[in-house]
């Protein structure tokens, strides 16, 4: 054996062991955050997948359905620095960002101008009702999310790592607020809605939620091991079968493309961009270390369709009354796909 091959049995028993590592960690925060959050598992389960492939998510959902609880008890799990921002219509850019205030040395009694961090200098960001501040200051988290840094004053500053983002939206109170522009939502990785706990769900939160018991979770991670696992998804192989699957149901939800099925056509009047292929293939990426394996199959691209893919179609005025929401429409695609 010569001295180039070693490196090389070194490396990838390095990497096994590290996707061994990241199955048990994975699950571990699993376990920590359901003793405060009951149910939501698949929501957990994309909250996770998206962390550790560098994205961000909305959460959609009535009020009182553990949006905000779920988001505080991941960075809990995590040894992270959290920081919530409320949106609200009168905050403004340099709220979020920071801003520059003069400042006076009292020796010399000059002045100058320093820089004072606003609350996206965290590691998680809950962006609580995002939708209820105007499209200016919504616009501030762009360069945060798409960059990983903020520019002010014409100095750039970065944002430490790991940096994720997630939004929350209330879908059933519209007045007074502003919907996100297409260009935002599209950085976001997931959009996930959740529903209401079952009967047996509900009883085990109202239970936990009224009595005297003080739950406390593990911090499992640091912010150094999410960014080598960060990495670490980046090695996953995919097959060229896989790949080709992932941006074939992508392709499919644009209208004009000759392998587009008639119903999106009919109903769908602009389709996702490249983007939602790249994080499928994150995603799956992620999910198959999720689950023990270190390949991508086509059936972890399909269970993330939905979410990647439901905030990046948009629907027309004869899907909505004939009552086909971009959630059916992509069922029905996934089905058409095979």
């Amino acid at each position: 054996m010569s001295g180039s091959e070693q490196p090389m049995e070194s490396t990838t028993k390095t990497t096994e062991n590290t996707a061994a590592d990241f199955y048990t960690h994975f699950n571990e925060l699993r376990t920590e955050i359901a003793k405060i959050v009951v149910g939501q598992q698949d929501i957990v389960d994309q909250l996770l997948i998206s962390l550790f492939s560098k994205g961000h998510c909305v959460l959609v959902g009535v009020p009182g359905l553990a949006k905000t609880l779920l988001i505080r008890t991941l960075s809990e799990t995590l040894n992270l620095n959290f920081s919530r921002i409320q949106f609200t219509p009168d905050l403004m850019p340099g709220d979020i960002t920071g801003t520059e205030i003069i400042e006076e040395d009292m020796q010399t009694g000059h002045k100058k101008f320093k820089f004072f961090k606003g609350p996206i200098f965290a590691n998680i960001i809950l962006a609580d009702e995002i939708n209820r501040t105007p499209p200016k200051t919504q616009a501030a988290l762009l360069e945060a999310m798409q960059e990983h840094h903020v520019t002010a004053a014409g100095t750039t500053y970065k944002l430490d790592k790991p940096f994720f983002v997630l939004a929350t939206q209330n879908p059933i109170e519209q007045e007074g607020t502003y919907p996100l522009p297409e260009a935002q939502l599209d950085r976001f990785m997931f959009n996930l809605w959740l529903d209401y706990p079952s009967f047996d769900e509900e009883m085990d939160i109202v239970s936990r939620t009224t009595s005297a018991n003080i739950t406390e979770v593990r911090q499992i991670l640091t912010a150094d091991q999410i960014v080598d696992y960060q990495a670490l998804t980046r090695e996953v192989p995919v097959p060229e079968n896989v790949l080709n699957y992932a941006v074939r149901l992508v392709n499919m939800t644009r209208p004009a493309n000759n392998n587009t099925p008639e119903f999106i056509k009919q109903y769908i009047t602009w389709g996702a961009g490249p983007r939602a292929s790249q994080y499928l293939i994150l995603g799956g990426k992620t999910r198959a270390l999720s689950k023990g394996r270190f390949n991508v199959t086509e059936e972890d691209i399909r269970s993330l369709a939905i979410p990647v893919l439901r905030h990046r179609i948009v629907n027309n005025y004869a899907a909505e009354a004939e009552g086909f929401t971009t959630e059916v429409l992509i069922r029905q695609l996934l089905d058409h796909s095979g």
